[in-house]
């Protein structure tokens, strides 16, 4: 049976060139293109999670009444789980993507920051395994 969107936890990102966040979230992050308006907007999605792409021609993109313009960028993030961080790291390393940082390990695992083509962050997260000593 097809999902519905109600059926999906939905976010939206806002994107400076909607193709370019098709194709990169497409070709390296194995998201699904469900529909797309480009350049206006896109919808892209992962298992449950439906990433909107809304580019500077969409509805989510008009200036706000007091004059602020929805950017992409910040800090609040897609939370994507990986089985293993360093080779999905050195793979996306060797596609020629950007990341904030270098790998990080906490006691719920390790995670490090990718940013989409327009500065939108996703954090590639690998839980902790009992044979670690780190409890997720």
């Amino acid at each position: 049976m097809p999902q519905t969107p109600r059926d999906l936890v939905s976010v939206r990102y806002i994107v400076d060139d909607v193709n370019a966040a098709i194709d990169f979230y497409l070709t390296h992050l194995g998201f699904t293109l469900r529909s797309s308006a480009a350049p206006a907007f896109a919808d892209v999605t992962r298992g449950h999670l439906r990433l909107l792409l809304s580019g500077p021609a969409s509805s989510a993109g008009r200036p706000m009444p007091d004059g602020r313009r929805p950017e992409p960028g910040g800090w609040n993030r897609i939370h994507l789980i990986v089985d293993d961080i360093e080779a999905e790291v050195q793979r996306l390393r060797l596609a020629g993507l950007k990341f904030r940082n270098d790998i990080v390990t906490g006691p719920g695992g390790s995670q490090i920051l990718l940013d989409d083509p327009a500065g939108n962050p996703i954090e590639l997260f690998q839980p902790a395994t009992p044979s670690t000593g780190n409890a997720p």
